[in-house]
């Protein structure tokens, strides 16, 4: 009684001498006390895959928080003997100890005897590691003035009205810094000796309660007979308050350190992800978007569980690996399988060719190459959007599309192939195909013309959203287009460009191996989740918030159309790489290439595993890509039948025994005839406005577009398409300029001999005149 009454005379009338100051410690006492109460301390967070194995550990202090039982006896007896010896009697604050140093500090002039309990070491701790959020509230955590001394008296005493002696110690334990960026009990035992805090000998204990004085200075690698002396004076204090033991803690003085022969760290973060580092950074932007932020996620001591797929993760990148070398030069290649679902669209794999990490000079990257826009297109990839939209208008998959070996678009950009005439768009065919094949053959084989056909008859709206919709989500980003805040979509729709369905525009490789999924899942979209669960601290499940799922187009369309991709690995563009990989499965499949062949790319989808693989140049000035093996070449002639079929073909054959019998979906009649498809009447021969009303009263939009014709200026020479069409979809009306009609001549005189009959005149023999654009 007499020392708290001497301590309560000394200090508090010293910090009335503070005034202003000391209404503002006790401001700051009552912000503390429930976080300090609360006791949450950064801890690591553990990101593992689906079963279980560690991809990352994400902290800024390397701390795993253990219950008390968790914590060796030993351990506990150690610190409280060195640093509190009576611990189990004060009430927070040892008043003797606090008058002893109040007194020695006072004569001496400075501050000699620090005199903290347990109690009060835990407040200053968790004032410094966990409040103090700058260098000026961390400094002001431990300064040596009355005012501090005060505040953390007062918290003291608070923290042991509400907890417990043992709750208090483990609380102590679990936060307190060890060194060697060691933090808390858990760490600290694995830091030094490889073991859990649960095992920890006495003279391990010693050592690691002797620490705490000063982590810093006592390091036993780099001060080793300060360390030995420091955990012997630990031995003598427990000899001296548990004389029942003294033999046992005497032969502890006799033992060396035992340290391991190097502190054992913890990798922190995606760049010690290895061949998962690029999953690890997806997944923590994820996150992000979900509501956990990163600064949350290096505190919170969170498990993330993900849904990555070890044997598909190992499998995808060993094929990637076999087809690109990570240090090869300006080409990269990565690929992405997503899980198809109705509820979610599980993210199993992600692989880049590339080495992630921080090495230039090596060829190694932390850029997020599997999932942002990169690379020059998909290739004929993007036919799928226009063969979707087509069926939607009431296309069938057994419709017979024209294939001409030259197509002419008016109307529908500028340029293409050689010789095209302006402000037309102009494509031929890379081989020989029939002049016309059904939808399904189409898909397989690849002709350009029957598909710019397809767009220039459904329209780039539609076909745009239909991406769009399918999965290529950042299209509708504003600022992707690289004119101000203009998206990507909304360009293509603007300028109305008939090369879309010919991709040649950088992707996400990730969104299309999800546009994959969306396929394979009936039309349902979901955005590529990484994440299956995160568990708190507690073990509780932490909320996320996602994006919802949306059923984008009929499952009817959705599985129709995967029907109609099913003959790519058998007679199509990627059959050669299906037989040289033992492919043997039932598959939905579309090839993809630039015209320039700076990328391509392989999409494909099973009932239970959809991706794409994609091969790009990955420097700032690409150039063309060759094949076997892959390289940069001035006369490219990379294609998505080739390395990236194969690759793909590779990456999922070993794991498909790992998930249900590939099979296709059934067939819906509706979309395989097609329906609502209607007649183009021919209106050759009318003028322009009657043949747009004829036109128009049959449900079609219609573009005009004049050129030359030996018919009379104004009148229409035809129609594209002709024959059936798809309702409300665009014709292009071809009308004639007059240019080529013959000027009349006059009549010559009859031919023959004079006195007798003319001779009979002969029907004129028609030859055929190429005209600049079909009837």
């Amino acid at each position: 009684m007499l020392a708290a009454v001497l301590v309560a005379g000394l200090l508090f009338p010293l910090a009335g001498g503070f005034g202003f100051a000391s209404n503002r410690a006790a401001d700051t006492v009552d912000n503390v006390s429930s976080e300090l109460l609360e006791g949450t301390a950064p801890a690591v967070s553990t990101m593992v895959d689906a079963k279980g194995s560690p991809i990352a550990w994400l902290y800024e202090q390397r701390r795993f928080e253990v219950p008390s039982e968790k914590i060796s006896n030993d351990m506990k007896l150690a610190i409280v003997s060195i640093e509190d010896r009576r611990f189990a009697e004060h009430q927070g604050v040892d008043w003797q100890g606090t008058l002893r140093a109040f007194l020695t500090n006072t004569s001496s002039g400075e501050v000699q005897q620090g005199a903290s309990t347990l109690d009060q070491q835990y407040v200053k701790n968790f004032q410094l590691l966990v409040v103090a959020k700058t260098d000026a509230e961390r400094r002001a955590a431990i300064e040596t003035t009355p005012a501090r001394k005060i505040r953390e008296i007062r918290m003291a005493l608070t923290l042991d009205k509400e907890l417990s002696k043992d709750e208090i110690l483990t609380r102590y334990l679990n936060l307190v810094t060890f060194g060697n960026s060691s933090y808390g009990i858990q760490d600290a035992a694995q830091t030094y000796f490889g073991v859990d805090a649960a095992d920890l000998t006495v003279s391990q204990s010693a050592m690691l309660a002797g620490m705490v004085q000063s982590s810093s200075k006592l390091n036993p690698y780099t001060n080793t007979e300060a360390v030995l002396a420091r955990r012997n004076t630990v031995l003598d204090t427990m000899i001296q308050n548990i004389p029942s033991r003294a033999a046992e803690f005497r032969e502890a003085k006799t033992r060396p350190l035992e340290v391991l022969p190097e502190p054992k760290g913890l990798p922190r973060g995606c760049i010690a992800a290895n061949d998962r580092g690029f999953f690890c950074d997806y997944a923590l932007q994820y996150l992000a978007d979900a509501g956990i932020s990163r600064e949350q996620i290096d505190k919170g001591g969170y498990l993330i569980k993900t849904n990555l797929d070890p044997a598909v993760q190992d499998s995808v990148k060993r094929s990637i690996t076999d087809t690109a070398d990570a240090n090869l030069d300006d080409i990269a290649q990565v690929m992405s399988i997503v899980a198809p679902g109705q509820d979610s669209h599980p993210l199993v794999a992600m692989a880049s060719s590339r080495t992630y990490g921080l090495s230039s000079d090596s060829n190694e990257t932390v850029q997020p190459q599997p999932y942002s826009l990169v690379g020059d297109g998909a290739g004929s990839i993007f036919k799928i959007f226009t063969t979707a939209a087509a069926m939607e208008k009431g296309l069938g998959i057994d419709a017979q599309l024209d294939v001409p070996s030259r197509f002419e678009a008016r109307g529908m950009g500028n340029g293409g192939a050689r010789g095209c005439p302006a402000a037309t768009y102009c494509v031929e065919n890379a081989g020989t195909y029939k002049g016309s094949m059904s939808v399904t053959e189409a898909l397989a084989t690849s002709p350009n013309t029957a598909f710019v056909k397809l767009i220039q008859a459904v329209g780039v709206p539609p076909t745009v959203d239909m991406a769009v919709r399918l999965g290529m989500r950042s299209y509708a980003q504003a600022g992707t287009s690289g004119q101000g805040n203009q998206s990507l979509a909304d360009m293509m729709k603007e300028q109305n460009l008939g090369s879309f369905t010919l991709g040649p525009v950088a992707i996400n490789p990730l969104e299309l191996s999800n546009v994959a999924a969306t396929l394979a899942s009936g039309g349902k979209w979901c955005p590529p989740n990484p994440i299956d669960q995160v568990l708190d601290r507690e073990g509780k499940q932490v909320p996320l918030t996602q994006q919802a799922c949306e059923q984008v187009v009929d499952p009817g369309l959705a599985n129709t159309l995967a029907n109609a991709m099913s003959k790519d690995d058998i007679s199509g563009t990627a059959a050669a790489s299906a037989r040289s990989t033992g492919w043997n499965l039932p598959l939905s499949a579309k090839t993809g290439t630039t015209e320039s062949h700076r990328s391509s790319a392989f999409l494909g989808f099973t009932n239970s595993l959809a991706g794409a693989d994609y091969i790009y140049g990955d420097s700032p000035t690409p150039g063309e890509i060759c094949s076997y093996p892959l390289r940069s070449c001035g006369d490219g002639d990379l294609y998505g039948g080739n390395e990236p079929a194969r690759s793909w073909f590779n990456a999922i054959k070993p794991v498909t025994g790992n998930y249900p019998p590939a099979a296709l979906p059934p067939l819906d009649d509706k979309y395989v005839r097609g329906s609502n498809n209607a007649q183009v009447p021919d209106v050759a021969g009318k003028s322009q406005g009657e043949a747009t009303s004829i036109l128009v009263g049959a449900g079609f939009q219609v573009s005009a577009t004049t050129g030359p014709g030996s018919e009379a200026k104004g009148t229409a020479i035809g129609t594209s398409p002709n024959g059936s069409a798809i309702p409300g979809s665009v014709i292009t009306l071809y009308v004639s300029d007059g240019s080529e009609r013959e000027a009349p001549r006059p009549a010559a005189p009859a031919p023959g001999i004079p006195g007798l009959p003319p001779p009979p005149r002969l029907p004129p023999i028609p030859i055929p005149i190429p005209l600049p654009f079909p009837r």
